[in-house]
This record gives C-alpha cells, sequence and structure tokens, in this order.
C-alpha cells in the first residue's frame, strides 16, 4: 500500500485501540500507559528486543492476556467479554499469522483455509469457494497436495489467506517472516503489508527484521513500557 498519512483520521474506522495499557508479569512491567490507534487500511510495525513485551501485545490484542486498561478491537472493548463472548468476537473480526504458520500439514492449502471458515459458521461451498479464491489472489498454488509440501513461502502466504477468510477488522502478525529465507521473507513481507489496502483491515506486526519493519506505514518501538515512534525512512 505504501507509506501514507490516512486521510481524515477521526473518520476512518479503528481496527484495534490500547488505551493506557498496564501490565507486568513475574516482576517485570511491560506495558506502562501504553497508547496505540490503529485504522482501518493501515499498518503498524511493532519493533523491540527479546522480552520486551511484543507477542504479549499480540495477546492482548487477541484477548489472551487481560491488562489494565482498554483494548478495544472493531470498537468494542475487549478486556469487559468473557470466554465465549471473546472468542466469538476474536474469531468474527480478528485474524492472526503466527512465525511457523501453525497450518496443519497433511491437508492441502484450501482445506486449511476453508476450515477456518467453516469453524466460524461457512457454509462448505462457501468456504472452499472463498478459500481457492484467497489462495489464487495470493499466489498459492491451489493444487490439491498437502501443504506441507509446499515452500516456505507458500505456507506463510497459506497462513495469511487462513486469517483473511473470515474478513476481520484486524490482522494481527507474530514474527510472520522469522522463519523463512530472504527470498521469502521479503515475498511475504510484500504479500502481508498490501493486505490493508485490498482487504480493507488494520494490520499489526511484530518484528525484528528492519527490512520487514520499514514495509509498515508507521515503526513503533516498545521501550519502557511505551510504543515510540520511529521513522520508516
Amino acid at each position: 500500500m505504501g507509506k501514507h498519512a490516512v486521510p481524515n483520521a477521526a473518520r476512518v474506522p479503528t481496527a484495534l485501540e490500547f488505551g493506557s495499557l498496564h501490565y507486568s508479569i513475574g516482576g517485570r512491567t511491560l506495558f506502562e500507559g501504553l497508547d496505540l490507534r490503529l485504522p482501518v487500511g493501515e499498518s503498524v510495525a511493532v519493533m523491540g528486543p527479546s522480552g520486551s513485551g511484543k507477542s504479549t501485545l499480540i495477546s492482548c490484542a487477541l484477548g489472551l492476556v487481560t491488562p489494565q486498561g482498554a483494548v478495544r478491537v472493531a470498537g468494542a472493548d475487549i478486556t469487559r467479554m468473557k470466554g465465549r463472548e471473546s472468542a466469538r468476537h476474536r474469531g468474527a473480526h480478528t485474524g492472526v499469522v503466527f512465525q511457523f504458520g501453525e497450518l496443519l500439514p497433511e491437508l492441502t492449502p484450501a482445506e486449511n483455509v476453508a476450515l477456518a471458515g467453516l469453524l466460524a459458521g461457512a457454509a462448505r461451498r462457501d468456504a472452499y469457494e472463498d478459500a481457492e479464491e484467497l489462495l489464487t489472489e495470493l499466489g498459492v498454488p491451489t493444487a490439491a497436495r498437502p501443504t506441507g509440501t509446499l515452500s516456505g513461502g507458500e505456507r506463510q502466504r497459506t497462513a495469511v489467506a487462513r486469517a483473511l477468510i473470515n474478513k476481520p477488522v484486524l490482522l494481527l502478525a507474530d514474527e510472520p517472516t522469522g522463519a523463512l529465507d530472504e527470498a521469502n521473507r521479503n515475498s511475504v513481507a510484500d504479500t502481508l503489508f498490501q493486505v490493508p489496502g485490498r482487504w480493507r483491515c488494520g494490520l499489526l506486526v511484530v518484528t525484528h527484521d528492519e527490512q520487514v519493519a520499514r514495509r509498515a506505514d508507521r515503526v513503533l518501538h516498545l521501550t519502557d513500557g511505551r510504543l515510540r515512534a520511529r521513522s520508516t525512512a
């Protein structure tokens, strides 16, 4: 999508908002008044050293960790949700891509992607049609062969398709290129950062990789419990 300032930012729907987050674990403070607003159509990369809380930030956005403060996804504060309500909201509004894809290697790419749609209640025919369409758009071979036989880049693009099958307003990616070689890293990163503009969602990526981060509209550094802006130039 390219780096740009979101026009009329106050009018753009918000995919994710952290409001004055505070969170400590094991005697360490990870977040201390942390704030972030991520509009639909924009990408943000979060960097920071190991142990700074980057993956915990993803867990907060997924509702798996409950900090003090507000975590709003698609306008609703998920810190106030419990159990099934939280899971339903996550399934309806959030997609996630993990470092190793977390795909079922014995299933085909289409089966992996369609399964996420089926679990969300989609009709079988619709789930498979949507899966095939997404995989084609993302450049993944749709031949009926196990996902475990694909290249690392193809597996990660399959994981992106699976994350998009339910049309989320928020896409999260936790070190999505960390297990890839340079060529596949660049290919997957290019694909990932096109997603907000093509599928109208907000994208939050946590990464150690400067080359990946600089593709984002904004780069933030997690330090002293807060997110601080960095130049993407």
